[in-house]
């Protein structure tokens, strides 16, 4: 497992599985957030990293939406740290199997049901901050995507909103992906948010990605203008 600093308060983690595979592990002053969790033999380089990196204990794991590799390490990890689980409420009956994720033949249960809580919300629209991360729905790639932002460090873990390629903005893949068009769509994200640097979970970081943005959503367009 490669392990990477990505910023004042981020690592990444990554294996190669024919593609990269990104997990963050996000510190703050109570503790350690988990984001993402990857596939299952990362298990014990992402316990071995936490215990290492002596940043207080892990107290969360945040999902960016419940495709098996995001999740691959949570029953391995929960086993030595007892705690919750947080994905958008509108992922959770896809990854514990409950619905089919669209495009896809059969259900995926993907973590056991009633492990994993809903991200809070403010009553309205807005989800609320959580380990110093502030997620954004972003729907597209699966029904419940979501973001977190790190607004101190100014980066965004987009998790499969896009893949990267030499620091350029890409398209999620096509195969995985439920909804290009709205994956598209939620995009302009980054525009809202101007990060500084974007990590995805199959790539490399993007530096100044809202500089890409309109190249990005016009080639798309462009590419699924006659769908």
């Amino acid at each position: 497992m490669q392990v990477k600093k990505i910023s004042e308060h981020i690592w990444s983690l990554k294996v190669w599985m024919i593609i990269p595979i990104h997990v963050w592990v996000v510190i703050d002053e109570e503790g350690i957030t988990l984001v993402d969790a990857g596939i299952p033999m990362m298990t014990k380089g992402i316990i071995k990293f936490i215990e290492q990196l002596h940043a207080g204990p892990l107290l969360r794991i945040l999902l960016t939406h419940g495709h098996s590799d995001h999740v691959g390490a949570v029953k391995g990890t929960l086993k030595k740290y007892e705690v919750p689980v947080y994905a958008h409420q509108i992922e959770i009956p896809y990854l514990e199997g409950e619905v089919i994720y669209p495009r896809r033949k059969k259900l995926e249960h993907n973590l056991p049901k009633a492990l994993v809580s809903p991200l809070l919300d403010d009553g309205l629209t807005k989800l609320k901050k959580i380990g110093g991360l502030t997620p954004y729905f972003t729907p597209g790639h699966s029904p419940g995507h979501v973001v977190y932002y790190h607004e101190i460090d100014k980066v965004l873990l987009a998790g499969d909103l896009f893949t990267s390629k030499s620091g350029r903005l890409k398209q999620p893949m096509p195969a995985f992906t439920a909804n290009m068009k709205q994956a598209v769509a939620s995009a302009s994200i980054i525009s809202y948010l101007k990060p500084k640097q974007l990590e995805v979970c199959h790539g490399n970081t993007v530096f100044q990605p809202s500089d890409q943005l309109e190249e990005y959503i016009k080639n798309m367009e462009r590419k699924l203008g006659g769908q």
